[in-house]
């Protein structure tokens, strides 16, 4: 599609290795408390203090239940040089083999306390970057980078302990911001199905556009298009359970957010606003990593269960993003 002209509108609808274990701090309906790994399931809230989002469904007790999580790991470079400019103030960092050894080891041992099923990752470089991470977490047999060719880029990867049905990219697709200008996504929106004990489960994987040299009708025109996206994907597979998540680098209440919340159900909805940041940023704490489930599909939130995995002082893992996941229960059609 060329990106002169815009279609008609159609609303549719990253490090000092730790001497002792990581501490999380779970966030937990009745207030924050900290354990040690590993992160233990989430409980549901405690009624009457959390409001309750409408998934549409009622949660089938006896249904296969499935974790999901995103995490932004923090530039997982790998130990080769591609843009021949690398380390000190380049964009581009080159870890030491034991540098990048001693960065999986901690990303890997956060990841697993996690104990989900499917992982949407962040900052990922190359496929090396992911090798040397999933030598850590053997927990997953399936994974996907949402390459975008771009030297020293850092791109999304889903990992999952089902089996990968299909994966669709949508780097190359144009997008609008409000103005009508023509963009991309920033990363690749990553789109991965998956088969979960017959019931297909879809990834979408996300990095919308960051603050830094700002570009806010970018980010909004991901946020739009990534909406319209997962509303055909549930169109064009009904009985699919579909999930967006990723660091998409806005917080509740800004236009990007709010364009998702349009349609797609924020599963943080149901969690004290105080326990749900991610990123702490000019002293304060800011949800700027989500998790949305699409309407109608083959699978429903498990109320409460959202959860921010994240160590005192902020991020998680040498990252300086938590990681949030949450537990669904499968419906199938």
């Amino acid at each position: 599609m060329s990106p002169l002209t815009r279609p008609p509108f159609r609303l549719r609808p990253r490090w000092t290795l730790a001497l002792w274990g990581l501490v999380l701090t779970v966030a937990g309906c009745d207030g924050p408390s900290s354990q040690s790994l590993p992160v233990p399931d989430a409980g549901a809230c405690v009624q009457g203090n959390c409001p309750q989002p409408d998934s549409g469904t009622p949660v089938d007790p006896a249904g296969t239940r499935v974790r999901i999580a995103a995490f932004n790991v923090h530039r997982l470079f790998d130990t080769v040089c591609d843009t021949g400019a690398c380390g000190g103030s380049n964009y581009e960092e080159l870890p030491t083999d034991a540098e990048f050894e001693a960065q999986v080891t901690r990303l890997g041992q956060a990841i697993n306390a996690l104990n989900a099923d499917i992982v949407m990752l962040e900052e990922v470089e190359t496929q090396n970057s992911l090798d040397g991470l999933l030598r850590k977490v053997p927990r997953f047999p399936y994974s996907k980078l949402g390459e975008t060719y771009t030297k020293a880029s850092v791109d999304v990867a889903v990992l999952s302990v089902h089996p990968i049905l299909e994966v669709r990219s949508h780097r190359n697709q144009y997008i609008y911001r409000p103005d009508g200008s023509a963009t991309r996504f920033s990363r690749d929106l990553l789109e991965v199905h998956l088969d979960v004990d017959g019931t297909r489960v879809i990834a979408f994987a996300a990095h919308f556009r960051s603050k830094v040299d700002d570009d806010p009708g970018r980010r909004l025109a991901e946020a739009t298009a990534s909406r319209d996206i997962l509303l055909e994907s549930a169109k064009e597979f009904p009985g699919a359970m579909i999930v967006l998540g990723g660091d998409l680098n806005d917080v509740p209440g800004s236009e990007p957010i709010n364009a998702l919340d349009q349609a797609l159900l924020r599963v943080a909805r149901d969690r004290p606003d105080s326990e749900t940041w991610t990123y702490f940023y000019s002293g304060r704490g800011q949800a700027i990593d989500h998790l949305y489930l699409a309407p109608d599909g083959g699978g429903v939130y498990v109320p409460g269960s959202f959860r921010v995995a994240r160590e005192p002082t902020g991020g998680y893992g040498g990252s300086d993003h938590g990681a949030v996941y949450a537990d669904f229960a499968l419906t199938p059609h």
